[in-house]
């Protein structure tokens, strides 16, 4: 009886699954909702530097005296405005961002907030320190943009820490994250406003730390992998080598 045997030439190579498209950390959704913020953004930091229609609506917006014609709510609208501050806000959110770190043993909700008040930094401090515009009260020419003379009001660092504070905050909230970013959202609105109110901020001012705090948002997803490495090496090195193989 003659046994056949079968080269491995003749073998027919297994079937190659078809290769997985590249993930990325975002979708084409949210890199078009990014490409529009930052073109927003871009269009109201050259309205203010170009001394555009934009300023002069700051400027009758400034000279309505919000402040002057409803004094009753200042009282407390000068106590809300507290919450758009970068020291009582981060204070506030890094006490719970500190419990559930503790609770989740993982230093991940504390770096979240550590890379968004980074890149905050980024696309905030720039534009102040290029612009250097001062606020209304300071104002010495009606119409005038009031760039380049040391100032550090545009964009709006109260709001875009409003923005950016309690975004991260609902992002980070799984659970409530719809019903934290309403509530982040309503914060956010009302401290800019508030700050027009109160004539310490151009409305430019105020729209420029809206986008400026929402690209940060937007972008936030890209700097989880980077976030995602630093927890590993910090939760490793905190728990020794039993951090290493597990708990």
């Amino acid at each position: 009886m003659r046994v056949l045997t079968e080269s491995p030439l003749d073998r027919r190579p297994a079937a190659v699954p078809p290769a997985e498209p590249a993930r990325t950390p975002i979708g084409r959704g949210r890199v078009l909702l990014i490409a529009a913020t930052a073109l927003v953004y871009a269009a109201v930091v050259v309205g203010v530097l170009a001394d555009t229609a934009l300023v002069r609506f700051d400027w009758w917006l400034e000279l309505l005296k919000p402040y002057k014609r409803w004094p009753e709510v200042r009282p407390l609208l000068d106590v809300w405005i507290v919450a758009g501050q970068r020291g009582p806000s981060a204070i506030a959110a890094c006490l719970w961002l500190g419990w559930r770190s503790w609770r989740s043993r993982t230093v991940r909700p504390l770096l979240v907030m550590g890379a968004a008040l980074l890149l905050l930094n980024i696309t905030v401090g720039g534009v102040k320190i290029v612009t250097g515009r001062l606020g209304p009260h300071y104002a010495h020419v009606i119409d005038s943009p009031e760039l380049f003379a040391g100032g550090t009001i545009f964009p709006s660092g109260h709001t875009a820490n409003a923005v950016v504070t309690w975004g991260v905050l609902a992002y980070l909230a799984v659970r409530w994250r719809r019903t934290g970013a309403v509530l982040a959202g309503l914060t956010a609105a009302s401290i800019g406003l508030t700050t027009v109110y109160l004539g310490t901020h151009w409305i430019s001012d105020v729209v420029a730390g809206w986008t400026a705090g929402l690209l940060v948002l937007l972008a936030l997803p890209l700097a989880e992998p980077l976030v995602d490495a630093a927890d590993r090496r910090i939760t490793a090195l905190y728990h020794g080598p039993a951090g290493r193989t597990g708990r």
